[in-house]
């Protein structure tokens, strides 16, 4: 299964692929990071960003996409950024029809290195030793890219679009379904 993991960023953007088998075993396929200069129009940074999203989906024909899903964060320019990237990644995953998982940090952590609150060194260290590296993935985006497409993989990823719930995690379904409440609660315009 190839797998594309984005660690979204306005400013670096960490974009890492795998391929894994049944026994579990990855292969590093390419990681890159995409970056946008803080003064560039947040328009052009999202374009700019987004096309090249596109271009290694469309290049390298993942099954599935894993990106980053921050629940709080204190710093609002920061979610801000994450969120718009997500949307863009998310878009560009749906007019390719690919299923796409979300992940929090603690989930990835807990997947790569058996611990929730494991720093990004240790997230590093692990990537390097399961992918077989001869050095850690620099910078921490890129390695928390593979980080999340490896946790997606590893977590029985759906390979196609409207794939069965049963794929997801315990949270990750509380999740879904919290979503659904609140889109049934909205009224249709």
């Amino acid at each position: 299964m190839r797998v594309l993991g984005i660690d979204p960023g306005l400013t670096r953007c960490g974009v890492g692929i795998v391929d894994v088998d049944r026994s579990r075993r990855a292969t590093l396929v390419a990681v890159t990071v995409l970056r946008t200069p803080p003064t560039m129009p947040l328009e052009h940074r999202l374009l700019e960003i987004g096309r090249g999203i596109a271009a290694l989906m469309d290049e390298h024909q993942p099954v599935s996409i894993a990106l980053e899903r921050v629940f709080a964060q204190h710093n609002l320019p920061t979610v801000m950024g994450i969120a718009q990237i997500s949307g863009v990644a998310l878009s560009a995953a749906a007019e390719r029809g690919l299923a796409v998982g979300l992940h929090t940090p603690s989930e990835v952590k807990a997947a790569v290195t058996g611990y929730g609150s494991a720093d990004k060194k240790q997230v590093a260290t692990m990537v390097q030793r399961v992918l077989g590296l001869t050095e850690l993935p620099k910078p921490a985006d890129a390695s928390d890219a593979l980080a999340l497409a490896l946790c997606h993989a590893w977590r029985g990823a759906p390979s196609a679009a409207g794939a069965a719930a049963s794929a997801l995690t315990p949270a990750q379904e509380k999740w879904r379904a919290a979503e659904r409440r609140a889109r049934e609660r909205r009224p249709i315009p």
